[in-house]
């Protein structure tokens, strides 16, 4: 159980710097697909908090749903900027 706790953080803030990296390239380079890749890496640092609330704090509470829409959503984003930005 502590084992998937701390690997479940480490997902979590490796997302987070992963949007806090893409952010700050964007901000430098105004490259858009560098800001459909920051919402992407936001929606599954989203999903991987929601994950360690899910399997480790609320047990009992199924936030599967929940827990999927902010994954779709960044990957759908990363998509439609794949698709969009042709350059």
């Amino acid at each position: 159980m502590l084992v998937g706790s701390i690997v479940y953080i480490i997902c979590t803030l490796t997302s987070a710097l992963c949007v806090a990296l893409l952010a700050r390239a964007y901000r430098r380079t105004q490259q858009r697909l560098l800001f459909w890749s920051a919402l992407c890496f936001a929606g599954l640092c989203i999903n991987n908090a929601l994950l360690f609330t899910d399997v480790i704090l609320l047990p009992n509470v199924d936030l599967s749903v929940w827990r999927v829409i902010p994954a779709l959503l960044g990957v759908g984003a990363l998509c439609y900027g794949l698709i969009t930005e042709v350059d």
